[in-house]
């Protein structure tokens, strides 16, 4: 099992920004979140988790990962779209996973270029894939591919995690972007943080 990577060097540069989130990386200390270094598995990983709850979600990865062992293009075609449907998700969402795992086989994709783009061309690039938005492009950004500077306007959970530590009664897109701004160029670290706020921590 791997981890998200970061040390001291983004703790101490985010907690010299700000005071709040200063407590709460000393009382929670390192957040061991997974990764899915593959980008074909995690971004089916992260289709599975659109607009789902945190519980639900790691039901339904868990039957996919039961059901197809590693999961590759290979591996998913080697199924029809209603045995993917049967682990927990839309239809829609299995024929987009299916359609994706089609392109890669035919070379009509190839996720590993992503690794040489900028986050908002990642975005771009993805965003035009059907059944992939700026959410789930995020994720991945995050969780396969461990860029440093992610926080999602698109996460409630991060929403969430910043109105609570910050006692706002709302919170919105220019506020938002004050915080996406303090905290860079290690916004995907503050959003590790920021979750665990989210979750009662």
């Amino acid at each position: 099992m791997e981890f998200f990577q970061y040390g001291q060097k983004e703790t101490d540069y985010l907690k010299k920004k700000d005071k709040r989130l200063a407590e709460v990386i000393d009382r929670i200390g390192p957040v061991q979140r997974e990764i899915i270094p593959d980008l074909f598995a995690g971004l089916v990983n992260s289709i599975v988790g659109q607009q789902i709850s945190t519980k639900a979600f790691i039901t339904i990865w868990n039957r996919i990962k039961d059901l197809f062992g590693t999961v590759t293009p290979e591996s998913i075609l080697s199924k029809s779209a209603e045995e993917l449907q049967k682990c927990g998700i839309t239809m829609k969402k299995s024929v987009y996973i299916r359609n994706i795992a089609v392109d890669i086989i035919n070379g009509s994709l190839n996720l590993d270029e992503l690794y040489e783009l900028p986050d908002d061309e990642v975005c771009h690039r993805l965003s035009s894939l059907n059944g992939i938005g700026t959410w789930t492009a995020e994720m991945l950004m995050t969780f396969s591919m461990q860029r440093p500077d992610i926080l999602s306007w698109d996460d409630l959970a991060i929403r969430r995690g910043i109105m609570m530590l910050y006692r706002h009664k709302k919170l919105d897109k220019n506020l938002f972007g004050r915080y996406k701004k303090r905290y860079s160029p290690y916004g995907s670290v503050a959003s590790l943080y920021l979750w665990e706020i989210s979750l009662g921590k």
